[in-house]
């Protein structure tokens, strides 16, 4: 008989697995980061935020230095082509398993644009000039993109982008190049030029990072390994939600779920898949209340949100499936927040929880503004969703 996750079970498994229960936070950001894989970092805050709602201590300070110091987290291009910060054990897994698909794809799409730009036998321009970017940026051990363009007159070159249609517009090669490389695992997205919500970054070889670099696994071997990390921290859930999750083909996907051993369960929705190893209940954890930042992993790890997210899709989430502040309730979302005009915490419950749950989400709101510490954010990768939108007018 197959085992069965009922809803309620599944939402208890994140306090502990996501650390979002009190009696479960971390000590490190790295800790973080690999209990729920990789932390998005399509908004710069995201990282600081979400490691930190997690953590026993620490401020903006404790993951600036472990990012930029210790170098123990890295950011990179990942699944579905969202960027990323991963700790050094995981990145080259992603870098193999989904980053490599995504650098494919984008060096077509270039080649395309240096043709459809004037420059003849684009392949053979393409691999030139970044060997030449690559090389230029190694010398000065980092830089901008306008900083390297100094460097060579080809890496000043523009390259016209999706000419022909209502986003045509212009883009300089360094900035493309360096896009490329990215993606490809030779360079990396250091500090930003400015305050932790900067998302102007400092350019830097890889190897500043690890001297291994990230391209060390073989993309089947990586598959796999992605998809048991991803179903210990995510599962039970259903195999669309990993192909959602990695954008992997049907195929890639079965065949990583049954190289890692995977087996089928029921849930409230329908079959699902956990690891063979991870069927007994976790133990129970006190009640827990949490405000997310916008794009948590938590929220962003499934296709299939309903168990958690109930009826308030719509007031969470924008039209591309990009989540915004949320606030939690033992493994529920119940609401959203987000900083007014002042710059003050301001939430709202979309259900009635209950005074207990109430004080928990105002102790947990006014964590949220010890951890922010003055600083304003602001949506930068995606729309301010509904209910945001409301908190803040």
């Amino acid at each position: 008989m197959k085992r069965r996750f009922g809803a309620a079970e599944r939402q208890a498994r994140l306090g502990p697995r996501h650390l979002l229960a009190a009696e479960a936070r971390a000590d490190d950001p790295v800790q973080v980061a690999d209990s729920l894989v990789a932390l998005h970092s399509s908004d710069p805050t995201t990282v600081y935020l979400a490691a930190l709602t997690r953590m026993t201590g620490g401020d903006v300070s404790t993951i600036e230095h472990v990012l930029y110091e210790d170098r123990a987290l890295i950011r990179l291009l990942g699944m579905r082509r969202t960027v990323f910060v991963a700790s050094l054990d995981v990145a080259p897994l992603i870098q193999a398993a989904c980053s490599r698909g995504v650098a494919a794809a984008e060096r077509r799409k270039l080649v395309g644009f240096l043709t459809g730009s004037g420059v003849d036998d684009a392949e053979s321009w393409l691999a030139e000039v970044s060997e030449v970017a690559l090389k230029a940026l190694t010398a000065r051990g980092t830089a901008t993109a306008a900083e390297l363009a100094a460097d060579d007159p080809r890496l000043r070159t523009q390259i016209v982008i999706a000419k022909g249609t209502t986003h045509e517009g212009t883009q300089g090669a360094a900035s493309r190049l360096l896009f490329q490389l990215a993606a490809e695992g030779h360079v990396v997205r250091g500090r930003p030029r400015g305050t932790w919500t900067s998302h102007q970054y400092n350019w830097w070889p890889t190897t500043s990072w690890t001297a291994d670099g990230l391209n060390q696994w073989s993309t089947p071997d990586a598959e796999v390994e992605l998809a048991r990390r991803w179903l210990a921290a995510y599962g039970p859930a259903t195999p669309e939600d990993l192909q959602w999750w990695t954008r992997w083909t049907k195929t890639k996907v079965k065949r990583a779920l049954a190289e890692v051993g995977a087996v089928e369960v029921d849930l409230d929705t329908g079959p699902g898949v956990a690891l063979a190893d991870d069927l007994d209940p976790l133990p129970e954890t006190e009640p827990w209340a949490a405000l997310l930042p916008a794009l948590d992993p938590t929220p962003m790890g499934w296709q299939q949100r309903h168990w958690f997210l109930g009826e308030h899709g719509p007031k969470l989430f924008d039209n591309v499936g990009n989540i915004g502040p949320s606030v939690w309730w033992n493994g529920r979302i119940i609401g959203a927040w987000a900083q007014d005009g002042a710059g003050d915490i301001v939430h709202r419950l979309l259900e009635d929880v209950g005074t207990d749950a109430t004080a928990a989400v105002d102790a947990a709101a006014e964590r949220m503004t010890k951890l922010l510490d003055g600083h304003r954010l602001t949506a930068r990768a995606r729309r301010k969703v509904w209910l945001e939108q409301e908190l803040t007018a």
